[in-house]
């Protein structure tokens, strides 16, 4: 659903991204690890189209991300850590319905798919209430409703649980397991070894914009001989943050 082909990415003269290259099949779960500054929000906005790749390419569901970037915005769901990015003055259903639209839904399918996630995320109560006054959680469902209220088969995580409570992160890990009993392709990415490992079928370990190894949990303990995944995490990237 997801093919990455030695994606690269600069800025002037800092190379970002390095000649990546992966695949993301229907119902995983990539876990894209690496310290602050290693390119993985610089790799996230290349394959949701917010970035062009400066070389390399990539295809969501088999639309090229720079050919065909329409295309692959109505495949994807796009969900960021930090700040939920909901406008205040709007009801919790006004910021649902705006994002429905900008992604081409009519109004009987984007009704029915708000009333449907108003039941999944138990958002009834506030639902129709502005989103100013909302608590983190409540923003954090908001927030998930948004990303797919039209029904996308594949979901972008760019560190969404940055900032958050244990609570509100629980929503968001419960929320990614969802989506991979849905069948959806995931990529999640994240500094925490201990959430990326709690939640991803396979690990990507990034480092200054490379790839430095990846495969499943099973794969790094053994080839590394270490049940530390921390540890691994630490021998592969060296402690020069």
């Amino acid at each position: 659903m997801i093919k990455v082909e030695d994606m690269s990415k600069s800025f002037k003269d800092v190379k970002a991204v390095k000649d990546i290259s992966f695949n993301v099949t229907k119902g995983e779960v990539i876990g894209l690890l690496g310290e602050n500054g290693a390119g993985k929000t610089t790799t996230l906005r290349m394959l949701a189209t917010m970035l062009k790749p400066t070389s390399g390419t990539a295809y969501v569901n088999g639309y090229n991300i720079v050919e065909n970037a329409q295309d692959v915005r109505r495949e994807i769901g796009i969900l960021f850590g930090g700040e939920s990015g909901l406008y205040d003055r709007l009801t919790g259903r006004e910021n649902i319905e705006y994002f429905a639209r900008l992604n081409g839904m009519d109004s009987i399918s984007m009704d029915k798919s708000i009333d449907n996630l108003v039941e999944q995320f138990k958002m009834g109560e506030y639902i129709d209430k502005r989103a100013g006054k909302f608590s983190t959680g409540m923003k954090q469902r908001v927030a998930i409703a948004r990303s797919i209220v039209h029904e996308p088969s594949v979901m972008l995580f760019d560190e969404p649980t940055a900032g958050l409570d244990v609570s509100a992160a629980k929503i968001i890990h419960n929320f990614i397991l969802q989506c991979r009993e849905d069948g959806k392709a995931i990529i999640f990415s994240s500094h925490s070894m201990q959430e990326v490992e709690r939640i991803s079928d396979r690990i990507i370990i990034i480092h200054k914009g490379s790839i430095v190894d990846h495969g499943t949990i099973k794969y790094f303990k053994g080839k590394y001989e270490s049940d530390d995944m921390e540890e691994i995490f630490i021998r592969l990237v060296g402690d020069d943050e």
